[in-house]
């Protein structure tokens, strides 16, 4: 194999055309590579088929009842004579009526409040991090405090001793 086609294959632009990461001259080049060098045309297959067998095998397969609701709602939106019921007009309303839910085999996405829950023994950790941030916060303005005060001795200390050593 020809080593810029090798460089090519190994730089991730195949990956990233595949994925449609690419821009328009991307796009190009890598048209014109799988057209002139069957080795460029082979690994895009390659990468091509990885993705389709991790996408089927991360699926998610939709709940079993979903195609009886999309008939049902396909055919009550079926125009029809007024004055003649339905012929499934009882099966229409009776599976339009809530049955009992099976276990999804799905995670449930939407949530019923916008805020957010913690449990109860959090609300104790908070309201010690709080207090344990004003103790905190005392201490430091005290030996803030007492540095100013040593350090306001210390000049009083060195002038002393310049007047002494002065005389």
């Amino acid at each position: 194999m020809d080593k810029t086609v090798h460089n090519f294959i190994e730089s991730g632009i195949l990956e990233a055309y595949v994925t449609g990461a690419t821009s328009e001259h991307e796009n190009e080049e890598v048209r014109y590579m799988k057209q002139h060098y069957p080795a460029v045309q082979k690994e895009l297959k390659g990468i091509e088929t990885s993705l389709e067998l991790l996408a089927r095998h991360m699926a998610i397969p939709p709940p079993p009842q979903l195609w009886d609701r999309i008939e049902d709602e396909i055919s009550g939106l079926v125009v029809t004579d007024k004055h003649q019921p339905r012929e499934n007009e009882t099966d229409y309303q009776q599976s339009r009526q809530p049955k009992e839910k099976p276990e999804p085999d799905y995670i449930e996405v939407e949530g019923q409040s916008s805020h957010m829950r913690i449990h109860k023994a959090w609300k104790w950790v908070f309201a010690a991090v709080f207090i344990l941030g004003k103790i905190f916060l005392g201490f430091a303005i005290y030996f803030y405090l007492e540095n100013r005060q040593a350090q306001q001795n210390i000049l009083e200390l060195k002038q002393q001793l310049r007047e002494v050593r002065g005389k």
